[in-house]
């Protein structure tokens, strides 16, 4: 596999990066994050009209520039870096992903292009109260009724779950279990029985919300695939949001890297710069192989999704796993260089910590994934 971004992709990370630079500054960060959506709908508009991130995967027949995962690890380890506030995760590798990979040709005519522009913010409604990352994760139920399902139940930790259009939701037939009578429904988000509200997380740079069924009445049309072997379709959305996940980690673990080694530099203590001390300069070295090891797992994983390689599923768990890690270890270490001012409100370093913390559990935390990985290889 290639794993060097070639003219093309480089070009689409410095355009990013000069746009990140203007529109994702700190400043601009902090103030999206204190904004109701969560997200300045503004920039949200640019990115969509001018830049066209939002149709990076989209087939060009529904008006999308059908890229790749390549490129959207290139794209995610920008925002990553720059912890750009926007609901792309939310709506173009879950929600739209979702759509693009088991929805009907009628389905995707009428969801994808609204999704390509930006204006359409989709996402996916998996998770539970029960904390759960697999099969069993889903208990709401859809209870076919005539030509139509009948859902209910409650979702939490949903990805801009609390401003998104249109919701792909996971529910299974009732008594059924595991992997067995899952389906997906895209429903619009103002359907009749839907109640949302965001909720109070510790990382306010990407938003969740919870999102309750009562009685939902979902229409045969809303059936992404075949009633009941929805599992498959879900597992595949995921292993391609995960590499896009991992890629983001990857630009916020090396930002963090910046910004401690950029604070050693310049700190004084004892007549002398505090990176001239060998335990901050192993540190920092430490930090380094953690980085470029999490960047080898993240594009390693995106070339796999690129080659619709049969092993991504354990290509995209062991960048998870790694990529979380790495993230973690980076935001905590790069605040112990800073020292006391390193959590204080007006340095960032606290900011890209809540991230680690939070991208490191969605969609299964690093223990999870390493034992979704052993499982797959037979240990």
């Amino acid at each position: 596999m290639n794993l060097s971004f070639d003219a093309d992709q480089e070009a689409l990370r410095e355009t990013a990066r000069s746009f990140l630079a203007a529109h994702s500054s700190s400043d601009a960060v902090r103030r999206a994050m204190a904004s109701e959506r969560g997200w300045d709908p503004e920039v949200w508009r640019r990115v969509g009209s001018d830049l066209g991130w939002p149709a990076l995967l989209v087939p060009e027949a529904y008006g999308g520039l059908e890229l790749g995962p390549v490129e959207l690890v290139a794209l995610m380890e920008e925002m990553g870096s720059a912890l750009f506030c926007s609901p792309f995760l939310a709506s173009v590798c879950l929600g739209g992903m979702a759509i693009q990979l088991g929805g009907s040709e009628e389905q995707k005519r009428r969801h994808l292009p609204g999704i390509a522009r930006g204006e359409t913010i989709a996402t996916l409604a998996y998770t539970e109260e029960n904390g759960r990352w697999d099969a069993h994760a889903i208990t709401a139920t859809a209870r076919a009724d005539g030509d139509a399902f009948v859902l209910e139940g409650v979702k939490t930790f949903v990805p801009d779950g609390a401003s998104a259009d249109l919701l792909v939701v996971a529910a299974r037939r009732p008594s059924s279990s595991g992997e067995d009578g899952v389906s997906l429904f895209a429903l619009p988000a103002d359907a009749a029985g839907v109640a949302r509200r965001a909720l109070p997380t510790i990382d306010q740079t990407r938003r969740q919300g919870e999102i309750r069924l009562d009685r939902v009445r979902a229409p045969r049309e809303a059936l992404l695939g075949e009633a009941g072997r929805g599992w498959e379709l879900l597992a595949r959305t995921l292993d391609r949001a995960l590499v896009a996940i991992a890629a983001e980690q990857v630009g916020g673990a090396q930002r963090c890297l910046d910004l401690a080694v950029e604070y050693a530099k310049q700190r004084v203590q004892f007549g002398r710069p505090i990176g001239s001390f060998q335990a901050i300069k192993h540190k920092c070295a430490d930090l380094l192989v953690l980085v470029e090891s999490a960047r080898s797992a993240s594009y390693y994983a995106g070339a796999a999704a690129a080659a619709d390689d049969p092993e991504l599923p354990v290509l995209a768990s062991l960048a998870k796993a790694v990529c979380s890690d790495a993230y973690f270890r980076c935001a905590a270490d790069a605040i112990q260089i800073h020292g006391g001012v390193g959590f204080t409100w007006e340095l960032d370093c606290h900011l890209y910590f809540k991230r680690a913390k939070s991208s490191e559990t969605l969609l299964g935390d690093a223990a999870y994934h390493r034992e979704r990985v052993a499982s797959r290889i037979g240990l």
